[in-house]
């Protein structure tokens, strides 16, 4: 009993006691909690530099309002001065007025100067160039075309002007072309010309831009004929593409082939290639310096311009009506036509080597122990070798059988033989020769003969031009022969020189055929 007394008045106290725990761990976490958070604090501080922040822009501050301060004590003393000088100059206004409106122009002027040349110095700043690579367009059949059309109405100009001189100097119109032969004369004797053909020009621009308005005005010595323009086609057919492009790579071979012959004709002239014709140039710049450095100018250009005009308009018409004093007398035409181009040089050394071998042959042959009974062909056979040998080895044939003239080099092609069911033999490329007697076949792969063909022309029995690939345009590029031995003919195919090696066979097989039905008969 006592026990429990004791006991009940000692709870109160054990509860204080644990209230009391709970606080001071309250107040502990507390406190942990805040020395977390003013370290973080001054860590942020650290970080940002707050606090220098705030005193830069203290300062920042400080320096904007004494800077407004003394702005506006300048406003103020510009102000009073303004007004003190009104003051005193108001009476003197109208006096002055003149002499402040020319200061005014001269400032205006000062600063246009000023802007203008800034302009012209910026304009003469140095930078770097910029490379700029341009994109080219695909491929398109269409874009070929409208650029083939583009071209042709560009150049329309320029060709109807040249049609318009020859037109002039043919005569195609005597009262035309007679009127301006006098006036072109005239204008060259009183010294006219250069005011004459600006005149012309000025003429000429005054013709277009009333064209350009919708004048219809004609003023063309030759007629125009219009062509019809044919509506482009959205869709072409592979076989119409192909033609396209081989039309087109036939024009530009073509104007390609013209502008270097003209080049190289310029540049054989000036580089001494036919020194008889360079020498013709030389004697006639000699003489024009001379007559430049001794005679005047207005004399100079009176001959100048009468000879252009009675070349053009009399000796030129003479030439071309008569072609033969044109090839006699006509200096310009000769020097040009005589003018050599680069290949026929080629071909002229190459024909020059050829017969010093010829004759060196020749020489050799003489000297030679030559056996008795062996005429010339026989002997020339022996000479002419294919890329594997003697001519008649290669092919097992007499010696006396060698390649035509026309085809000492052979005509590179493929042999198609669809007899053959094999790839490697179905198609051979080589080279291939026509003798007097035999058509032969050289295969270009090493090995032994038999991959070599021989064909005896009286075997021929049909030889026909001969298209591989039908879908193609134009004639093909292939020659079929048959022969009783095969089935299907064989076909010589991818011949560059298709049409000289049909014509050459087809000869050569029509004489011996010929022969040899005569000699039967």
């Amino acid at each position: 009993m006592v026990y429990l007394c004791i006991f009940c008045e000692v709870i109160p106290d054990l509860n204080y006691l644990f209230f009391m725990v709970n606080i001071f761990a309250v107040a502990q976490m507390e406190t942990t909690r805040k020395q977390i958070l003013f370290e973080e604090l001054r860590k942020l501080r650290e970080e940002t530099n707050a606090e220098t922040l705030r005193q830069e822009l203290e300062k920042e501050r400080q320096r904007r309002l004494e800077l407004e301060q003394k702005v506006n004590e300048v406003l103020k003393a510009r102000a009073e001065e303004v007004s003190a000088a009104q003051q005193s100059t108001k009476p003197q206004t109208q006096a002055n007025g003149a002499d402040k409106r020319s200061h005014t122009v001269c400032s205006r002027l000062q600063k246009w100067f000023c802007d203008k040349f800034g302009e012209y110095v910026e304009d003469f700043r140095f930078q770097p160039e910029e490379n700029t690579v341009e994109t080219e367009e695909p491929l398109s059949a269409r874009r070929l075309t409208e650029n083939m059309r583009r071209l042709k109405r560009g150049a329309k100009p320029v060709t109807n002007f040249v049609k318009n001189l020859s037109a002039l100097s043919d005569w195609y119109s005597i009262y035309t072309s007679a009127i301006a032969f006098i006036i072109y004369m005239n204008a060259v004797w009183h010294g006219w010309a250069i005011p004459m053909f600006l005149f012309l020009a000025i003429l000429r621009l005054s013709l277009n831009y009333l064209i350009a308005r919708g004048w219809r005005i004609q003023w063309s010595i030759v007629p125009e004929v219009s062509e019809p323009v044919e509506p482009p086609k959205e869709d072409l057919t592979v076989s119409e593409k192909f033609q396209l492009v081989l039309d087109v790579a036939q024009k530009a071979q073509n104007l390609f082939g013209k502008m270097a012959d003209i080049l190289e004709k310029i540049k054989n002239l000036f580089m001494w290639v036919q020194p008889e014709i360079t020498q013709k140039l030389y004697i006639v710049l000699w003489a024009a310096f001379i007559a430049s450095c001794f005679l005047p100018y207005r004399i100079i250009g009176l001959a100048m311009g009468l000879y252009a005009g009675i070349k053009f308009f009399l000796i030129d018409f003479i030439f071309k009506r008569c072609p033969r004093l044109r090839a006699k007398y006509d200096t310009p035409y000769i020097i040009w036509t005589s003018l050599p181009t680069d290949p026929q040089l080629k071909e002229r050394s190459n024909a020059t080597v050829s017969r010093r071998l010829q004759t060196a042959a020749s020489r050799s042959y003489v000297g030679s122990n030559a056996p008795a009974g062996i005429n010339k062909d026989e002997d020339t056979s022996r000479f002419h070798t294919t890329k594997r040998g003697n001519f008649h080895e290669v092919f097992n044939l007499s010696e006396n059988e060698r390649p035509l003239a026309v085809c000492e080099n052979g005509w590179r092609c493929c042999l198609i033989n669809r007899d053959r069911k094999m790839p490697t033999d179905y198609i051979r490329n080589g080279i291939l020769y026509v003798t007097e007697n035999y058509l032969c076949f050289e295969s270009s792969k090493s090995g032994s003969s038999k991959r070599n063909k021989v064909i005896k022309l009286t075997d021929i029995t049909d030889i026909q031009k001969y298209k591989v690939l039908s879908v193609l345009p134009g004639s093909g590029m292939g020659i079929a022969v048959s022969t009783p031995s095969t089935q299907k003919p064989l076909v010589f195919g991818a011949m560059v020189h298709r049409d000289e090696a049909f014509e050459t066979i087809f000869n050569q097989y029509v004489k011996i055929t010929s022969a040899s039905s005569n000699s039967e008969s």
